[in-house]
């Protein structure tokens, strides 16, 4: 709705000076002249405008976030590569029944039971405690790599979050500024209506309280707007300065798909991974009840009058007390396992609730949507057009112009809200499965 008094009563037209060219738009040549002007702006805007997808794809590549989850990919991979290999072997050197009192003392070679020794050892864990190592390395990775896969979403989710708001936000400011406009033309009229008589004198003052209640609107729009700017430069850098083109589209799942396909949702995807980390601690557990076993090699030199000697030898662990160590762990590590059991079906839960809350909000949304699209706007711009005709046939005043202009102006305000209350469930919904 546009209230600009070009009709009405007293108006004063300020006239073309001499010699001034004519910038009346029927013009042809004008005509076209704008109509290029226009394009090239278009242009030009697209130009430098930061696409839904593309800030999507720049916060995926370049969030550090996203960098420190391949990097820790990197170092479970690495990790793998030593699981289950043997431990390093120990090198021993010593000198065994050396004199330190009578004749002999301090001497390595008048004694027969001295002797220069240099052993080695190699520690051997059992067949089983080492598959559960290998085990556990590799659903580590796993685990990682569904790490992975949620923080993309969730970091996908952020920044579309971000650009709804600050697309939402810009269209509310656009809306301001319009309405500003428009009531400069209003301030800027009113002197010749009042001087003619079709107006009143208060209703200067009126038109001046409204500028200044939507200057404030605007000022704290112009704070929100900074804020949402900030937010999604957060992810892409100095390109949020940027136009916005584009928007998070309708779902891509249906909702009864979303319903099917919950048990693989990306938090959920955890939880197999972990499971199997919690049943290879269980079983290497289990092994330690087994008990490991070493080697050790050495080789003793003496004097040439004694000759020298070679000793080889096996050692055994002896894990008798079971009850006392091996056996409270391994109860340790089950409860451990049954603990992510249920944890992974209290998340489930969470989740389908989540959808369904979900679901229902994004109904009510789009039918609040099509009554405030289809009737709502309809019946509050009618009510301002009234409202208006009847000021300008001097049977109204202007508060009640002002009043429902306000009314049009919180509706589209809402409109603006509803949408973007719609578009943040739908990004909720489209980043809750894993492509």
């Amino acid at each position: 709705m546009s209230i600009f008094y070009s009709g009405a009563r007293g108006e004063h037209r300020p006239a073309r000076a001499r010699g001034m060219p004519s910038t009346d738009m029927r013009n042809p040549r004008l005509r076209c002249l704008g109509l290029l002007l226009t394009g090239t702006a278009l242009v030009a805007g697209q130009a430098h405008a930061l696409g839904f997808a593309e800030a999507l794809s720049i916060a995926e590549q370049q969030s550090p976030r996203a960098a420190a989850l391949r990097l820790q990919i990197d170092a479970a991979e690495s990790a793998q590569k030593a699981a289950g290999t043997l431990p390093d072997p120990k090198l021993a050197v010593g000198v065994e029944s050396l004199p330190i009192s009578g004749m002999d003392r301090w001497s390595l070679t008048r004694d027969s039971m001295t002797s220069q020794r240099i052993a080695l050892m190699q520690e051997v864990p059992n067949q089983a405690k080492r598959d559960a190592k290998v085990a556990s390395a590799q659903a580590r990775v796993e685990r990682e790599r569904a790490t992975q896969t949620l923080q993309r979403l969730q970091i996908r989710q952020e920044v579309a979050l971000a650009w709804v708001a600050a697309q939402a936000v810009e269209q509310r400011e656009q809306l301001l500024t319009e309405l500003l406009a428009e009531n400069q033309r209003l301030q800027d009229s009113l002197p010749a209506r009042v001087a003619g008589g079709s107006a009143q004198a208060n209703d200067s003052l009126a038109a001046q309280q409204e500028a200044l209640a939507l200057s404030d609107r605007r000022d704290d729009l112009r704070r929100d707007r900074s804020k949402a700017r900030a937010m999604l430069r957060r992810w892409v850098g100095p390109r949020a300065d940027e136009a916005l083109s584009g928007g998070p589209g309708a779902l891509t799942r249906p909702v009864e798909q979303l319903r099917t396909d919950l048990a693989h949702h990306a938090e959920l995807e955890l939880y197999p991974a972990m499971q199997r980390m919690a049943r290879a601690e269980s079983h290497e557990a289990q092994a330690e009840s087994r008990g490991d076993w070493s080697w050790e090699v050495a080789y003793n030199r003496r004097g040439r009058q004694w000759g020298d000697m070679v000793s080889f030898q096996v050692t055994f662990d002896l894990p008798w007390q079971k009850d006392r160590r091996q056996v409270p762990m391994i109860e340790a590590k089950q409860r451990e396992l049954e603990r992510l059991e249920a944890e992974q079906d209290d998340v489930a839960r969470r989740h389908l609730q989540e959808l369904d809350d979900n679901t229902a909000e994004l109904q009510a949304l789009q039918s609040q949507l099509e009554r405030l699209n289809g009737t709502g706007l309809r019946l509050a711009r009618e009510r301002a057009d009234l409202a208006l005709a009847n000021y300008r046939a001097a049977k109204g005043d202007l508060s009640a112009v002002l009043v429902t202009r306000a009314q049009v102006l919180e509706a589209r305000m809402r409109l603006i809200d509803l949408q973007a209350q719609r578009d943040g469930l739908v990004v909720r919904l489209n980043n809750l499965i894993a492509d």
